[in-house]
């Protein structure tokens, strides 16, 4: 397993953990209007078919991460996890990075915007990012995160 600050990957997974396999998922704290309102900005701008799924970080994926991860022990917003694959380990994202990663999901614009933000260094960025995540409960009002009948299998639990 390689760690570096705000990503860690690792070959072997338990096959039998929720949402494990399908593609990369985005956890966010499900407690937090923010970051609701982060997940609907997601799918309303992710390019068409989208696959990336979704899950609270208190939820069953984000409780079995955490216990095989203890470096995610004091991760409470966004978690960017790709589940091993034959060609690759399993990769998680945390922070700034993983806010990037989500940039590069959406493509476009934000893509570009997310590639100018990773030439800044990664301690300016995450420090950014940890301001915004310690703020981000009075940033924005209590949101329910309401997906649509088409966007609902999309989310793990």
């Amino acid at each position: 397993m390689a760690i570096t600050g705000s990503t860690s990957s690792r070959s072997t997974a338990d096959a039998s953990a929720p949402g494990i396999g399908g593609g990369p998922v985005l956890l966010y704290d499900g407690t937090c209007g923010f970051c609701a309102r982060s997940v609907q900005f997601v799918l309303q701008h992710e390019r068409p078919g989208g696959t990336l799924r979704f899950a609270r970080l208190e939820g069953p994926l984000g409780t079995e991460l955490r216990g095989r991860h203890p470096e995610l022990a004091t991760i409470d917003s966004v978690l960017w996890y790709e589940p091993p694959t034959a060609s690759h380990p399993e990769q998680l994202l945390w922070r700034s990075r993983g806010a990037l990663r989500v940039a590069r999901y959406l493509g476009g614009l934000w893509a570009l915007l997310g590639s100018l933000g990773a030439l800044v260094p990664g301690s300016i960025r995450d420090a950014v990012y940890d301001w915004i995540a310690r703020h981000r409960h009075e940033l924005a009002a209590d949101a329910c995160l309401l997906p649509t009948p088409e966007q609902r299998s999309r989310f793990i639990d």
